[in-house]
Formats: structure tokens, sequence, C-alpha cells
């Protein structure tokens, strides 16, 4: 997927450019500046990453974020434009694994939280790649939820989750699942099929591996 990272990298960066450093994303308490900070952090500072799975750097994550994103906005969108080669994550040869999902992610969250948004008709190959991650991370996430999940992508696969009970189907194209599946559950535009209140749990409990 290195390619559709970096094409997700550099369609996020003009977006950033377009909107401005204040316009809204899908990230809550977080305006365009503040996720282009995030970006920037997860590539360039893995200490103030850590911030996110481990409580004692909490401070020190929100300190680093707030410095970063009070930052020059053209020159924060040029660090998310150019990573550095050195990153644990942003390398030639872990991007593919470790920056799609995350890239395509971050892209929609800016996208969707604008009044004119619409759904991308994305290519095969990217759509199969997307795929891949959202029936890697579903089966993970979607492990504990009391149903039993069918997850379908009519064109590109189906696999099954949950801890059992009830039958509910989860159906979308790879895109609305992977963003689903990102805890953005309210935002797409998925078919979910099954009992009513099992169908609006799926949508509104956390997802996290």
């Amino acid at each position: 997927m290195s390619r559709f990272v970096r094409s997700e990298r550099r369609k996020l960066a003009d977006l950033f450019s377009t909107l401005g450093p204040d316009a809204p994303t899908m990230c809550e308490g977080w305006a365009t500046r503040d996720l282009a900070a995030h970006l920037v952090i997860r590539e360039r500072r893995p200490d103030a990453s850590l911030g996110m799975f481990v409580p004692p750097l909490r401070a020190h994550a929100r300190n680093t974020l707030r410095a970063f994103a009070g930052r020059p906005y053209p020159d924060l969108i040029e660090l998310v434009r150019n990573p550095p080669l050195w990153s644990p994550v942003s390398n030639p040869l872990v991007e593919g694994l470790t920056n799609g999902l995350e890239f395509f992610v971050h892209h929609e969250d800016v996208r969707r939280a604008q009044a004119d948004w619409h759904p991308r008709d994305l290519p095969k190959e990217d759509q199969a790649g997307l795929w891949r991650t959202a029936s890697t991370i579903g089966r993970l996430r979607l492990r504990r939820f009391p149903a039993a999940l069918l997850v379908q992508a009519p064109g590109f696969g189906e696999f099954t989750s949950g801890a059992g009970g009830e039958r509910l189907r989860l159906v979308g194209s790879p895109g609305e699942l992977a963003y689903f599946l990102a805890g953005r559950q309210r935002a797409t535009r998925v078919q979910i099929d099954g009992p009513p209140a099992l169908a609006d749990r799926l949508r509104t409990t956390p997802l996290k591996i």
C-alpha cells in the first residue's frame, strides 16, 4: 500500500492547505491544525506518541501536540507532506503497513467534517488493500461484541467475528468498513442487518483492540 499511502498523504496535505488551520475534523476537539500536529508527532516524536498508550506520558503528549499545533501552519503542512526516512512508522520498508489506515482514516476525518463531503470512488487496488486491513482489525476489534457478526464487502470478501449470540450482518465498501472499524461508526455509510437494538449498539460501542 505504499503508493496508496503516498497518495493519501499528498491529498491530505493539500486539503489541510485548502481548508486552513481552523477547519473542523471528525476528531473531537481537534481542528485541522491539531490533526496535522498529531500526524507530525506520530512520525517525528515517538516519545510523545507513546502518550497515547502510556498514561504517565499523556501530559507530555498533550504539551507536545500543543507546541506543534502552534507552529506556523504552512510549516506544519510541509512536515506532514515530507516525512523523515528514519521514522519507525514512515520509512519505505514499513509505511505500507503502518500508515495505510492511518492516512486514509485521517483524510476522511477532514473530508467528512465538511458540509459538502461525498464518498470517494477508490480504485479497486486501493479498496483491496483497505479490505485486507479492515478484515484484520475487524476480527480483533469485534471479537468481544455480543453477537454472531458477519462482515461483508461485496466483491472483496467477508469474515466472521463476535462473541456469539444473535446474528448481525455489517455490509459496506472496503473504505466504509475500514472507517467504521476505526471507530467512526456514525460517520459511515454501511448497512447493518439484525435486531435494531444490537445494530444501534454496534454503531456506538468503542471499537478497540
